[in-house]
């Protein structure tokens, strides 16, 4: 089964060098120009339905996602340092009977290049390993990304810190701030901050840290002035709930939304029963797709309570398994004010315009 977006039978490298050029044998579909309807942090927005961080490498692939119609897209995650990326292949599809739950997640998956599931009801493992080539390379080329927008269109730039050597934590959490300044200087007008990632495990998942949370959201918000801040988390079990709420208590002075989730982490292994993809530090990795729409739908009510509760104005962005145009209005009806698809939109180019059409915007 083809991905247009992403080439996963290439690797990272082909991938970003060559761009989508899977999107060229298609038509791109005709967008009516139209007054915005939507705003999302202020911005007016033609619809609240975009990519996340992860497919869209570099201004090539923004290009496209625009051009099909995904309104509110993410720039790939970036560092401030050059970064590898992991080692091919970086995608495999896992086929899950039904939801990928917390128990299910604990036992291993087989990874495999193929599926027979229909393009709607794929999962997929990622692993890249938010590889980045510096930042006179992607501040350079995220200018040029910003170009390709239109009205009621908008870019939200991904940052991470990166653990170098010799850094003590304080410096590991300055430099998340750094990087967000480093993208402010691109005229990128939403940064997110990532927190989530569970590729990376030398450096951990920090949203389960209230400190790490706190720390680095204020620091980077104090880095970036008025720019509005997002910060992307994983999925929090119901036994964590207090935690949850306990985080967004800290953090919402600082961010002004919050984007959830990113992948359920999973053991995934081939039909050898070894380590399907290859390297240190990738037995698990994260899933996505169709299997894990129940966990971010959860995300998004809980999320939707906790700002009623708190009387807090801060964003929702839903992403995880939105793979059609009813799982994008399942997500609004919840709370989302923004939804965002990968898997879906990698395999269905035309999702963003099916939507538009649907809901008649």
């Amino acid at each position: 089964m083809e991905s247009l977006f992403y080439d996963i039978n290439r690797t990272y490298e082909e991938n970003y060098k060559r761009g989508p050029i899977g999107l060229a044998k298609l038509k791109k579909p005709l967008l009516k120009a139209t007054k915005p309807k939507f705003k999302f942090l202020g911005f007016p927005v033609n619809m609240p339905f975009g990519v996340p961080a992860g497919p869209l490498l570099n201004s090539k692939f923004v290009k496209e996602a625009f051009d099909f119609g995904f309104d509110v897209n993410h720039y790939k995650t970036q560092r401030s340092v050059v970064f590898p990326y992991n080692q091919f292949p970086n995608i495999l599809f896992v086929d899950i009977d039904g939801n990928l739950t917390l128990a299910k997640a604990e036992k291993p998956l087989i990874g495999r290049r193929y599926t027979r599931k229909k393009s709607t009801k794929i999962s997929i493992t990622n692993s890249f390993g938010n590889p980045c080539r510096g930042p006179e390379v992607w501040q350079r080329d995220m200018k040029k990304a910003l170009s390709y927008t239109k009205d009621g269109q908008l870019l939200i730039a991904s940052v991470v810190g990166t653990i170098q050597k010799g850094f003590t934590e304080g410096e590991y959490f300055d430099d998340f701030a750094y990087t967000a300044k480093l993208a402010k200087e691109t005229g990128i007008k939403i940064i997110e901050i990532n927190l989530s990632c569970p590729n990376v495990t030398n450096e951990g998942v920090l949203c389960y840290s209230q400190e790490a949370c706190e720390k680095i959201t204020r620091k980077t918000k104090e880095a970036i002035g008025d720019t509005p801040l997002l910060v992307k988390v994983g999925y929090y079990s119901h036994k964590q709930e207090e935690l949850l709420r306990k985080i967004i208590k800290k953090i919402t002075p600082f961010a002004s939304g919050i984007a959830a989730i990113n992948t359920i982490p999973a053991p995934v292994i081939n039909l050898q029963g070894k380590q399907a993809l290859p390297g240190p530090n990738r037995l698990k990795s994260g899933i996505c797709g169709y299997a894990i729409k129940w966990a971010a739908i959860d995300m998004v009510k809980r999320l939707s309570l906790i700002r009623e509760k708190l009387k807090a104005d801060y964003a929702i962005i839903g992403v995880g398994g939105v793979m059609t145009g009813e799982d994008y209005r399942e997500f609004r009806n919840v709370g989302a004010d923004v939804v965002q698809s990968a898997t879906g939109a990698m395999w269905n180019p035309y999702l963003a315009h099916e939507i538009w059409q649907k809901e008649n915007i």
